[in-house]
């Protein structure tokens, strides 16, 4: 008996106290709200900045798979936005394994300096360690996506016989972004 009433002791107590801080939180006035930190926007600390929307990246990418397609050419697409991460990346229908990874790297590798992949395969020669920085592939088949001139997004083609026609399927995908 004693442990019964002990026990409903303890609970009602512990009720009591959790009734308690509650209510105190309640009834206490709430904290002033924090000064709005404004900034000014014609003192050049801002910078608006463009991006592609996921509608608009997968709708790029799936042009660019039916470019490659009516070619008969089994690819993988991906769409990058200008950080470099993954918008949309689609693997037809019989592509290489490789042709998923290459196809991110050709994007952010194109967005990062915003030229094609081609004309920085070029590069190489002169400045053979380019090759050494993560993430990048420079290899034909990707393109940036600019807006106002600066780059906004890349689209990255792998799988096909050449870079040459994993670009021209890449500027496929561009090309219906501005229709």
């Amino acid at each position: 008996m004693k442990k019964i009433l002990f026990g409903a002791t303890a609970a009602a107590v512990l009720a009591a106290g959790t009734f308690g801080a509650v209510s105190a939180n309640a009834s206490a006035p709430a904290a002033a709200p924090a000064a709005a930190v404004r900034a000014d926007a014609g003192n050049g600390n801002l910078q608006q900045s463009t991006h592609l929307t996921v509608e608009a990246a997968t709708k790029a990418a799936q042009a660019t798979l039916k470019a490659a397609e009516r070619e008969n050419q089994r690819v993988s697409v991906a769409v990058v936005d200008r950080n470099g991460n993954t918008l949309v990346t689609l693997r037809g229908d019989g592509a290489g394994p490789q042709s998923y990874e290459s196809a991110v790297k050709k994007a952010f590798t194109a967005v990062s300096w915003n030229a094609p992949t081609s004309v920085l395969a070029g590069r190489l020669a002169s400045t053979p360690n380019l090759k050494d920085i993560p993430g990048t592939l420079f290899l034909a088949g990707g393109a940036p996506v600019t807006a106002k001139g600066a780059p906004i997004a890349g689209i990255g083609v792998a799988g096909a016989p050449s870079g040459d026609l994993d670009e021209k399927f890449a500027q496929a995908g561009i090309a219906t972004l501005t229709r």
